[in-house]
């Protein structure tokens, strides 16, 4: 256990943020696992936008998102492309 003032106060600080960060970890988790088991553009959608708060909070890194967003992308359906056509 902490001693000095200072480092009792942060220890209080952390298990309030480690709450915290739980909880929105729980959260994708979870958003993330529907996409997985249910794979339309909506759920994904939806798992893309927790993925990408998470990020903004410094919850997950940036390289950890691209590869999770980079797995669920994966799980569409390509759409066909349009061909062009040569004159």
């Amino acid at each position: 256990m902490p001693v000095i003032r200072s480092a009792k106060k942060k220890l209080r600080v952390d298990k309030k943020r480690e709450a915290a960060n739980k909880k929105i970890k729980a959260f994708v988790n979870l958003v993330v696992k529907k996409a997985q088991r249910k794979p339309t553009p909506a759920s994904i959608q939806a798992a893309f936008r927790a993925i990408d708060k998470a990020v903004k909070k410094d919850i997950f890194h940036k390289n950890k998102a691209a590869r999770l967003k980079s797995r669920l992308s994966k799980l569409l359906p390509k759409t066909p492309k349009s061909k062009t056509i040569k004159k």
